[in-house]
């Protein structure tokens, strides 16, 4: 009954596994009174707008990643980071994206590090973004969307490809987080890092925004865009 209730309430709830990480959450079939129409939509974006809206998303990622390594005056892959923005083609057939990752991560955390490795940053970073991906599929489900169909994001097992497609630029926010403190180790006073994250507060669309209200402006937009085929609506948020 309880978790009916909280469904009925549209309050998001995350299960974490014997180690208290983000594990599976129950979200509501039903997240807006014309849900079905939604999904007709959908299922109908066609392929130029989705790639438009993913080309928009990506070039913002890396702008954003760009940024916090001038943070910490790391200005060779800074600058590295805004040529590949440049070179960026539509849908990012030449995974501009992937490449700017690799340059980002290792100006980090060193050379040898990899986000395939098993250490306490890694953790750290998948818990953040485990975090991220719950509020991300909230406001999806809350607009009468579904999380499976994405627009670039496309694994079959994967239950959140339009989620993991939008929480790209948002992904940042997270690392400044773990950059600033280097774990090296990750329990549960690591956790507590995380805590607040979503109170922290961006600008966006010309105001100062909790983060967790940023993602419900950017989501909107991004939606708004994929319906108009209008990718100058999306509000792509600051760091303050």
């Amino acid at each position: 009954m309880l978790l009916s209730e909280l469904i009925k309430h549209k309050i998001k709830v995350v299960f974490c596994d014997e180690k208290h990480n983000p594990q599976s959450e129950l979200i509501s079939y039903y997240g807006s009174h014309d849900t079905s129409a939604k999904i007709r939509t959908q299922i109908q974006w066609t392929r130029e707008v989705k790639e438009n809206v993913w080309t928009e998303i990506v070039a913002e990622k890396v702008k954003q990643q760009s940024e916090h390594l001038k943070k910490y005056e790391l200005k060779v892959p800074a600058d590295m980071l805004k040529q590949y923005i440049e070179e960026i083609e539509l849908g990012d057939k030449t995974n501009r994206e992937g490449h700017a990752a690799k340059v980002y991560f290792n100006a980090l955390f060193g050379m040898d590090f990899s986000r395939s490795k098993d250490c306490a940053i890694n953790a750290a970073l998948n818990y953040g973004y485990g975090i991220l991906l719950s509020c991300f599929n909230r406001e999806v489900i809350a607009n009468g969307y579904i999380t499976k169909l994405g627009l670039f994001h496309n694994n079959m097992f994967n239950q959140f490809n339009l989620s993991s497609d939008l929480m790209e630029p948002f992904r940042i926010l997270v690392d400044r987080i773990v950059v600033k403190n280097k774990p090296e180790k990750f329990d549960s006073e690591e956790k507590m890092n995380f805590i607040y994250m979503l109170e922290d507060e961006v600008m966006i669309d010309g105001k100062h925004q909790y983060i967790s209200n940023a993602i419900k402006i950017y989501c909107t937009s991004i939606f708004d865009a994929l319906n108009e085929n209008d990718v100058s609506l999306i509000k792509f948020y600051e760091v303050i």
